[in-house]
């Protein structure tokens, strides 16, 4: 199958450090390549990929310090795409919104996976507008903003399965954050469970300019008032396996309807169970009792970290293996593919061509 994947430009495929969407847009390119499709990636150019790299800008926008706007770097890149979409069985957007009105032309072999979070009020008008772009969700608690617009399949993320190392032992001893420094991330809920509990909380995280403010002038403050609690900073991905993999548990303290929510699996693999808020995808990623614990107050995840004993490190490795490989991704993705009606009439008449074939033969 010749597929293109359309990935955002913010960051590089994969991303040196933060970025989530990038991320699996490369873990799933890597693996249909492997499985022997002829994959396409339109990306940054300091991207990396056993694909066809089309390469849209010189590197990932976020890193570049003259980069001002975004937008016209992502405009063109959609029009390299228009130019060759009749090259592809299937072109798969996971770039928010900016190539709906193209999707019409080829919206019998297109997929678009929406990746952040849909309860914004203006984002229910506009995918109302493109009832015949079908989308994929992430997980069934991001379609409850829109549940009636054109949702043809919910494919949950994964990772290569020897990505992460398993560790048998949390010999670092300490809670992990790990991820973005924004309220809606709850990195105050960590400090509170961490000052609770007095176990060291270790926070590997990127502060955004639009956070920054909030960094400042509440969660430095609570950083410096507790001697239990480290700030790292931004993490790379060869240091994220020792991070999650060495503690005793990831804390997800999330206040916001996550979408998904990487770094529950990314802990999993390692091993590392996961205590999460009851918020968005939690309840579907989460094995409560098996993976790690969904609570809804800090009380309740202070009783889950004393609860940790009684998981066991090997077991959360296999809900991992069960659940949320890129195997198990790229799977569900091709049968996504393979319902979309382009390709549904092109094995349609590919069937009718090689009957009227084989009775030429005979003939």
């Amino acid at each position: 199958m010749k597929i293109a994947q359309v990935a955002p430009l913010y960051e590089s495929v994969p991303p040196q450090l933060y970025g989530g969407t990038e991320r699996i847009v490369s873990y799933l390119t890597e693996e249909l390549v492997r499985q022997g499709h002829d994959v396409t990636l339109f990306a940054s150019g300091d991207s990396v990929t056993n694909a066809e790299l089309v390469p849209c800008c010189s590197m990932a926008l976020r890193l570049n310090s003259a980069i001002r706007d975004p937008l016209p770097y992502h405009i063109m890149m959609l029009d390299q795409v228009r130019q060759r979409a009749r090259d592809f069985d299937v072109v798969h957007f996971h770039t928010d919104l900016l190539h709906f009105p193209f999707v019409r032309e080829i919206a019998d072999r297109a997929v678009t996976t929406t990746h952040g979070r849909l309860d914004l009020a203006d984002l229910a008008p506009f995918y109302k507008a493109f009832l015949d772009a079908p989308l994929v969700s992430i997980s069934d608690d991001q379609r409850k903003p829109i549940p009636d617009v054109n949702w043809i399949d919910t494919v949950h993320h994964g990772l290569p399965e020897n990505l992460l190392p398993f560790h048998a032992n949390a010999t670092g001893g300490y809670l992990a954050f790990l991820g973005r420094i924004s309220p809606e991330k709850g990195p105050d809920r960590a400090i509170e469970i961490a000052a609770k509990t007095g176990m060291p909380l270790k926070i590997a995280a990127k502060v955004d300019r639009i956070d920054q403010a909030y960094w400042d002038e509440v969660i430095k403050p609570m950083v410096e008032a507790q001697d239990n609690v480290e700030f790292i900073g931004e993490i790379n991905e060869s240091q994220k396996a020792d991070f999650l993999g060495k503690a005793a548990a990831l804390l997800f303290p999330i206040d916001w309807p996550e979408p998904f929510g990487i770094v529950m699996i990314e802990a999993m693999a390692c091993g590392t169970p996961v205590i999460a808020f009851r918020s968005g995808s939690v309840p579907e990623v989460v094995d409560h009792g098996r993976s790690g614990f969904i609570v809804d107050t800090v009380e309740e995840a202070v009783e889950a970290v004393h609860a940790l004993r009684l998981l066991a490190r090997a077991e959360v490795r296999r809900c991992f293996q069960e659940r949320f490989t890129v195997e198990r991704m790229a799977r569900d993705y091709l049968e996504v593919y393979r319902s979309l009606p382009g390709l549904r009439r092109d094995a349609v008449h590919r069937r009718i061509n090689g009957k009227a074939a084989s009775l030429h033969v005979v003939a």
